[in-house]
């Protein structure tokens, strides 16, 4: 195996394996390091194992009301935990075996161990039987990705308080879990063990769940989980987590005074912090800044021939936002002509849970406070036909323009399936397209997608179907 190449890329989740894929596509001599298991947390403890999870609580849900439905079901359905858990995992590790013929097809070559960056457009790697081999890149990507976030006054012990990764691979469901943090991490994972019977409690620091959604969208998640059961504290903080006895004893800091809960399982999910420990950046005099490596718009930081992408870099911790971020990277290393800067507002982000939420662009009060003159449009899931069929009445789409030229601001989606859909807000905002162009666009029926267009017909006040 060659030594010396044209890219090599640190880390293999979807910020990683992407650009490397990219690089390979525009004729550069590529290889890639991983440390554990290639697809990174997104494929291996993240995004796809917790989704096949969350269909599991969805499925199990559909069955509790299949009479609803119309069909009856004798007996009691109960979970079964640990095939729940063996299917999530199943999912990861055919598509963590996707990525490996990915890699292959594309004559990428993949270096197993930790690597380190050093100076002079080098990389030291070190498998796991501790030799250590160097290699030389004209140009070096850091895409190491990020982990859950310890907090100081709740230390994670794999038993007691776990983190995302203990709890999609418990082999035994908790009676009872604290879950700290309403971000997506948090809400799928109170969704999850909620469905399958575990009585569950979210404390959230900031004064409202999912907190950098629209407020409206908070509210309405905080509805729904309260009918699934779920006991929710906002601007509260979890000050000690007692775990000497069989159940841990967990004091909270409410409005209201210090309360105590007494739970099975802490679940810590209060964000994410950048994995940038211990990979050479101080030897090569690579900056950082609160926690995370610094670049330009292009991704090039202050070293020549040394890039970083993803959740170790200032952009949203998003799977997409890292693969996005990996093309323009190495398209730009690439020469490409016409090679543009993200538009980070312009980014979707999506929930999983039940209901999903799905949102691009400015809240309703982030579009104030920017200065715009707005119209806001929403059209209830309760009015949808596709909505009401599918027995998911519950949540509503909701768009914001701009008065003046009619530019389509924000969009913030919660309820059946949305996360389908926001892609076409997407695309729109990125074509520039008017409200007035969206009225005129025909959407099928019955669709939840329709519901884009008739919440559009609600901001002009043109709604036919409210």
């Amino acid at each position: 195996m060659a030594s010396q190449y044209d890219v090599i890329v640190l880390g293999s989740g979807p910020g990683g394996y992407v650009a490397a894929i990219r690089a390979s596509q525009l004729g550069m001599k590529t290889a890639i390091i991983e440390r554990e298991s290639l697809g990174g947390i997104c494929l291996n403890w993240g995004c796809i194992p917790t989704k096949a999870l969350l269909k599991s609580a969805q499925v199990f849900e559909y069955i509790k009301h299949a009479d609803k439905y119309g069909i009856t079901i004798s007996g009691e359905a109960k979970p079964d935990f640990g095939a729940v858990i063996q299917r999530s995992r199943g999912v990861a590790d055919s598509m963590s075996k996707g990525v490996t013929f990915l890699m292959k097809k594309n004559k990428i070559d993949v270096l197993l161990g930790n690597g380190k960056v050093k100076p002079g457009k080098k990389i030291d790697v070190t498998d796991k039987d501790g030799k250590t081999a160097e290699y030389e890149a004209k140009h070096i990507i850091i895409a190491t990705g990020g982990r859950a976030r310890a907090l100081p006054a709740v230390p994670i012990d794999g038993e007691k308080v776990i983190e995302y990764r203990k709890a999609m691979s418990l082999t035994k469901q908790p009676e009872s879990m604290l879950v700290i943090g309403s971000g997506a991490i948090g809400v799928e994972f109170a969704y999850v063990y909620a469905s399958m019977g575990t009585k569950v409690t979210i404390v959230e620091f900031m004064p409202r769940i999912v907190p950098v959604e629209d407020e409206e969208i908070s509210k309405e998640l905080a509805k729904n989980y309260k009918k699934l059961g779920i006991d929710i504290y906002t601007s509260s903080e979890v000050t000690k987590v007692d775990t000497s006895g069989k159940l841990s004893k967990v004091y909270v800091k409410t409005p209201d005074g210090e309360k105590t809960f007494d739970v099975e399982v802490v679940l810590s999910a209060a964000g994410v912090v950048a994995n940038i420990e211990n990979i050479g950046l101080e030897e090569t005099g690579i900056k950082t800044e609160r926690g995370k490596i610094t670049t330009d718009d292009f991704y090039r930081t202050n070293v020549d021939g040394y890039y970083a992408i993803g959740d170790c870099t200032k952009g949203q911790a998003l799977a997409h936002v890292a693969s996005a971020e990996g093309i323009i990277c190495v398209e730009k290393i690439a020469g490409l002509d016409h090679v543009e800067p993200m538009n980070y507002n312009n980014i979707p982000g999506c929930t999983y849970c039940t209901p999903e939420i799905a949102s691009v662009g400015y809240t309703e009060a982030a579009a104030k406070e920017a200065g715009y003159d707005i119209l806001v449009g929403k059209f209830p899931l309760s009015a949808s036909g596709k909505a009401k069929a599918a027995g998911a009445p519950e949540g509503f789409v909701k768009v914001i323009f701009d008065k003046k030229y009619g530019e389509w601001l924000g969009a913030h989606f919660i309820g059946y399936n949305v996360t389908e859909i926001i892609a076409e807000v997407v695309v729109a905002r990125r074509l520039e397209t008017t409200g007035h162009e969206i009225l005129k666009a025909v959407h099928p029926h019955p669709t939840i997608s329709e519901s884009i267009k008739d919440a559009t017909e609600a901001a002009y006040g043109e709604a036919i179907h409210l």
